[in-house]
């Protein structure tokens, strides 16, 4: 069944109110953007690099220059506190600036020194106009990874963003407009579901990029292969955080402050504390003390009233089989979209919880009692995004977090993070990888080309 088409909508979550309406794109406007995307880029691509790469470094530079503006766009379209949002802007900076920097050399010729007969390389050439397919829970960063390298590279991109942030949406592609960035180059588009299966099926069209559910990741995966497009998927998580020793206290207070950043809708959040038994009853004790001394103002509201109500529901499944609520779980009165954070434990394979993503503030605590039980119940779950291991024998760690099946795994750290640090993941967490290297690789022509004697 098509899912109904939600309107683009500012909505403030705290308290309900509609602040704005946008209309969506109508099928001409699609076409536009698509001729413009496509002429842009016979352009574009040809422009020296130096070019792009002045005009990608200028974009991060009026990022920072309007950090706490965006991260304030942020909070009043999806909730997002004011100090997060000036960081995701200002790491979204970063990325920007990392591209800006490295692509000389990320994009350099590779010599293929075994053949014989005259020289022959790799080329790294762009392919032409992309489409992006863009989440609410961080509307400048998510952006930013899959614009700025494909900006470099030469490609050219429209941009379909969540119906949630028409604001944030509005003023990202205003910012790279004065960044430099040509008519064509980056286009937003408040499209409509079926316009994106438009989109994708467009032979101007070489590629598709999304974040989101894994719903949605199957939808255009799926119009992708029938089209014969490349695409990136980078989906839900439900990473492991495995505690083998330490200072429960503390390695609590690291779980909990990462639990709940960004009132806990990220894709890599730790959303499974798997401990042994030794640290077990300490560790659900300080979380569980954490989460009583939040101060109100500590308390963002989720992006919407149906993601609260969907956490609610989450968690409640689990209490009414079984599963013991230690502290938070409150939905607010509708309409606004505030939840206190939780912690859960006594989750059992029978709960909505154990299977599925929990997007938003509840630290589930599993009780393990060794590390072949803690690396079985780590890599039960469909989802492979994202892992972490802690311990005070880094060896000890370091072989355990061999054994997980995701795709980034940390050691005494809740997650590496850097423009130039590779994101993605395995199983339902999608394919591809945004950032660093292998992210400006992924929509590229890698043309062998040889010149014979």
């Amino acid at each position: 069944m098509t899912p109904t088409q939600p309107p683009y909508q500012t909505l403030n979550p705290a308290t309900g109110e509609v602040l704005a309406t946008f209309a969506t794109a109508t099928d001409a406007d699609v076409d536009t953007a698509i001729t413009a995307a496509d002429r842009a880029y016979r352009d574009w691509s040809e422009q020296p690099l130096q070019m792009r790469q002045e005009v990608v470094r200028n974009a991060g530079r009026l990022l920072r220059e309007r950090a706490t503006e965006l991260g304030e766009l942020a909070r009043m379209e999806m909730g997002k506190r004011v100090d997060e949002g000036t960081g995701e802007v200002e790491f979204s900076a970063s990325i920007f600036e990392f591209y800006a920097d490295q692509a000389a050399t990320l994009l350099a010729d590779q010599p293929i020194p075994t053949f014989s007969g005259g020289t022959a390389m790799v080329r790294r050439r762009p392919v032409g106009v992309l489409l992006g397919v863009m989440p609410w829970n961080f509307p400048v960063y998510q952006v930013a990874r899959f614009a700025a390298p494909n900006l470099v590279l030469g490609n050219t991109v429209v941009l379909k963003h969540a119906e949630s942030v028409p604001q944030c949406a509005l003023a990202i592609a205003e910012l790279l407009r004065e960044a430099g960035v040509p008519d064509g180059v980056y286009t937003n588009l408040f499209a409509t579901f079926d316009q994106v299966e438009t989109i994708i099926g467009d032979p101007r069209v070489q590629g598709v990029s999304v974040t989101g559910s894994e719903r949605a990741g199957a939808a255009v995966a799926a119009t992708a292969g029938r089209a014969l497009k490349k695409c990136l998927l980078e989906l839900g998580g439900s990473d492991p955080f495995i505690v083998l020793d330490g200072d429960a206290g503390e390695l609590a207070r690291t779980a909990w402050d990462f639990r709940t950043y960004n009132m806990g809708q990220a894709c890599n959040s730790n959303k499974r504390m798997i401990v042994v038994d030794d640290l077990y009853d300490d560790f659900v004790a300080a979380l569980t003390s954490q989460a009583r001394d939040l101060r109100p103002e500590d308390i963002a509201p989720l992006s919407s009233r149906a993601a609260a109500e969907t956490i609610a529901a989450q968690v409640g499944d689990a209490v009414d089989k079984g599963a013991t609520l230690h502290v938070g779980g409150v939905l607010a009165d509708a309409p606004a979209a505030f939840y206190t954070p939780a912690v859960l434990t006594g989750v059992t394979p029978d709960m909505r919880a154990y299977t599925e993503e929990l997007f938003g503030p509840v630290a589930v605590v599993y009780r393990v009692r060794d590390e072949d039980e803690a690396v079985a119940l780590a890599n039960s779950s469909a989802f492979g995004l994202g892992a972490s291991v802690f311990s005070k024998d880094v060896a000890r760690a370091e072989k355990v977090a061999q054994q997980l099946d995701a795709g980034m795994v940390n050691v005494n750290t809740p997650a590496g993070e850097g423009p130039d640090i590779p994101f993605g993941g395995v199983k339902r967490s999608g394919f591809g990888r945004e950032l660093g290297a292998l992210g400006i690789d992924e929509f590229v022509n890698k043309q062998v080309f040889i010149v014979a004697d």
